[in-house]
């Protein structure tokens, strides 16, 4: 035994392992067998199969685990399915108070859950009891607020149904609370997978579930693989799918989804940016990188694996990195003292150690504390890459473990640049003494939060989610109570009666214009693009008929080139996205007071052209008009919160436009549609390329003109004629556009939601569902705004 001098002298760890008894004996309760649970118990079908669920520190097996298929799934989405009108019927006071019951049972078998957790996923035992437990309950409290003022504060908004919910290996009862409490404080029934790796927390909390008399089928738990998560992405009575996970399957699963008219929220990936300025406090920058970097062995999707250090401080601050990894502790799990425990499995290794041995043989500078051995296991020790090419594998791909990638820039814009260098924007950190600089910065960062002087913060308060290749969505804050509600008026949506949406234009004909339409229109209407009139690619145009079917004007043919062009302009047009909000709604108040000058020249083209009567026409523009007002107005209200959390630190809840973005008309009603849809999308700052009707182009060909007088800034508004579907597609699969909204057929919004998985744009379509622009409940208002934007949390130290 070490003498006390020895020790002071060495000052090393003494073993505080937590004891494993509780959980053990809850494992032998079951017989470390365990079943699904369905309608409020643990349902045992014929011939079930099983997996195992593996200690990673040993491979020894923990339980085996039903493998639920289709006979299980079908059975857990029933129970849901018959809970909910009961559920959601529920008075507010009422489901909150089932909330506030979870977390207070979270709260009094804290240690149970923390023990099984790190016993099932290898994350130090700090972790699970210190940081996990405290926010798996906060969660439950925070959305038992939200269940008790929903219809107050989300007003004639309603539960959307039964949410399928699929979660991942890391901090696994974390993401059971991110997406159970929500759900169930709005007024869903759900159905969850946990992952195969790591389900037995998720078991337990059934057990809780019960101890609280939840209702039986408002939660169900189904277990197994990926097979089991397929059959509940593609199950008819399942409204939602909500996903956390790589990237790539959030692809399969948009397109699986797409045309189903299930709604879908999407957490995926990330390669976030961990940023030092040379006025940083080093020492709390190193802690903050350790907790960014090696936090779960690097397993979370919010690791901040791309270190970016200023130049003059580039070496020092590696220097006391390296330092500070020889003093990390690589071990068991349940010792306290641990600072990283295992990977989660076998295949989580092999994936971290084929980037890695690329990186190596690629000629990549890699670091290592000395301490470092090889171990047969699935311990695996930090390891530090530096001097790598932005371009690089290891700098792009996601790596999910203990890894850093380290590279330096020269001053902010270079560090912004760098930053953005990438398909994911999920989260980012900003190290600076500087304030301003840091304000300056954050803004401007690919990333849905961004922490100041800190890292890996959270809060039920405030929202957290992504952009690009990280997903769409937020979970958290009011924000992420809006993914599980809809605007009451949309379910009961009318069809379309009539397809107007397969007319695909050809050549101009050679057939002879309607006489009467001379004077009227007299000329081939070409594309608004980058603020000037443009002629099309192809050098082709369309007829354009009225409504008795008599040729009165062309329109050009766009294609993809148009296309390109006009996202090229609308990207140059970027400072629209920062002028300030009383800028905005001047110009859109000048908009609508040309409109409304040429009010009676555009009510005669409607009639014209769409055969609709004098009263008609004219109440189409005055609703246009009154719809630009309305969006003037907003420009400089739609603003964020301030969230309150449970840290020494606001959260700045920003709304931020999504930058360019493409939306498609329908032939109903083509100057109110037109208005409807860019008016909101431009007050709140993003840049839009729109494809107008396509059968009655001609009001938003005209519509340049007051454009053009309204000192609209080029690229800010871009008009693109052509067959709608053709260019739609065109849209979703452009990589620099943000979003898509889409108007036009069922099928049409199949494809819009199929095409946009390429860089996982978020999209919002009707569905073949016909609205009633004249209904101010249903054509304007929040829910376009809220679309119109996704929101950036920044953390801010606050108070001392």
């Amino acid at each position: 035994m070490k003498s006390v001098r020895e020790i002071f002298e060495t000052m090393e760890y003494g073993s505080a392992t937590e004891e494993t008894d509780a959980a053990m004996e809850w494992l032998d309760s079951h017989r470390r067998i365990f079943y699904p649970f369905i309608n409020g118990g643990f349902a045992r079908f014929i011939d079930q199969c099983y997996f195992e669920s593996v200690d990673p520190r040993n491979g020894l097996t923990l339980a085996r685990i039903v493998q639920c298929g289709e006979i299980e799934v079908d059975a857990a989405v029933e129970a849901a399915k018959s809970a909910f009108h009961s559920w959601s019927a529920l008075t507010g006071y009422d489901r909150a108070r089932y909330l506030h019951a979870i977390a207070s049972e979270i709260q009094k078998h804290g240690r149970l859950f923390a023990v099984l957790e790190s016993l099932d996923s290898g994350q130090p035992i700090h972790e699970s009891q210190n940081i996990e437990m405290s926010l798996v309950a906060r969660h439950f409290y925070h959305h038992a607020g939200w269940a008790h003022l929903r219809n107050e504060t989300f007003i004639g908004y309603e539960p959307i149904g039964v949410c399928g919910q699929i979660i991942p290996w890391s901090f696994p009862l974390l993401m059971v609370a991110w997406k159970i409490a929500p759900a169930l404080a709005a007024g869903n029934t759900v159905v969850i997978k946990p992952a195969a790796a790591t389900s037995l927390a998720t078991l337990l909390f059934a057990e809780l579930l019960q101890q609280i008399q939840l209702p039986p089928g408002v939660v169900n738990i189904v277990t197994g693989d990926a097979t089991t998560g397929e059959l509940m992405v593609r199950h008819r009575d399942i409204q939602k799918i909500v996903f956390t996970g790589s990237t790539e399957v959030g692809r399969q699963i948009r397109t699986e989804t797409a045309g189903s008219g299930k709604h879908l929220s999407l957490s995926l990936g990330s390669k976030s940016p961990f940023i030092v300025f040379d006025d940083a406090d080093l020492d709390s920058a190193v802690e903050g990188i350790v907790n960014a970097v090696w936090a779960g062995q690097g397993q979370a999707c919010c690791a901040g694996s791309r270190l970016l250090l200023q130049e003059s401080i580039y070496e020092k601050a590696l220097a006391n990195l390296r330092h500070r990894m020889e003093t990390l502790r690589v071990g068991d799990p349940l010792d306290i003292s641990t600072d990283l425990g295992t990977l989660v499995s076998a295949e989580q290794l092999r994936q971290t150690n084929r980037l890695v041995e690329q990186a190596k043989a690629d000629g990549a500078t890699f670091w290592q504390p000395s301490w470092v051995r090889t171990r047969e296991s699935l311990y695996y020790p930090p390891i530090l890459f530096s001097d790598i090419e932005p371009s690089s594998a290891l700098a792009q791909e996601e790596i999910v473990g203990p890894v850093v990638v380290a590279s330096s820039f020269r001053h902010a814009k270079e560090a912004v640049e760098l930053a953005n260098n990438t398909a994911y924007g999920l989260t980012a950190s900003v190290w600076t003494e500087n304030m301003s600089m840091a304000l300056e910065v954050s803004p401007k960062l690919k990333a849905g939060t961004v922490w100041i002087n800190s890292a890996n913060l959270f809060d039920a308060a405030s929202g957290f989610g992504g952009c690009g290749k990280s997903g769409f969505a937020r979970e958290g804050g009011s924000e992420g109570m809006y993914e599980y509600l809809i605007p009451g008026w949309e379910r009961s949506l009318p069809l379309y009666e009539r397809n107007e949406f397969d007319l695909h234009p050809g050549a101009v004909a050679s057939s002879p214009r309607d006489p009467r339409a001379e004077g009227l229109i007299n000329r081939a209407a070409k594309h608004y693009i980058g603020g000037k009139q443009v002629r099309p690619d192809c050098g082709h145009s369309y007829p354009v008929k009225d409504a008795q079917d008599r040729i009165v004007s062309e329109a050009a043919l766009g294609n993809r080139k148009d296309i390109r062009n006009a996202v090229e302009a609308a990207g140059k047009a970027a400072s629209w996205s920062c002028t300030t909000a009383h800028e905005r709604a001047q110009t859109l108040y000048r908009i609508a007071e040309n409109l409304s000058i040429r009010g009676a020249e555009f009510s005669n083209r409607l009639q014209s052209l769409t055969g609709a009567g004098g009263f008609e026409s004219r109440r189409e523009v005055d609703k246009a008009v009154e719809r630009l007002f309305y969006y003037a107005a907003w420009s400089d209200k739609y603003d964020g919160h301030v969230h309150l959390t449970t840290y020494k630190r606001v959260a700045l809840a920003m709304p931020e436009p999504w930058g360019v973005m493409g939306q498609i008309c329908p032939a109903e009603h083509p100057l109110l549609w037109l208005v409807t849809l860019f008016a909101p999308a431009i007050a709140v700052g993003n840049r839009v390329v729109v494809v107008p009707s396509t059968r009655f182009p001609i009001p938003a060909t005209d519509f340049c003109q007051v454009l053009d007088s309204s000192d609209v800034p080029p690229g800010v508004v871009n008009l693109v004629t052509g067959h709608s579907d053709d260019l739609a597609k065109v849209l979703a699969q452009h990589d620099d556009v943000g979003a898509v909204w889409y108007i036009g057929s069922a099928k049409g919004s199949a494809a819009i939601e199929r095409d946009s998985r390429g860089n996982l744009k978020a999209s919002w379509v009707n569905r073949g569902t016909r609205r009633n622009l004249f209904d101010d409940h249903q054509a304007q208002g929040w829910e376009y705004l809220r679309h119109a934007v996704q929101i950036k949390n920044i953390w801010l130290p606050y108070g001392e």
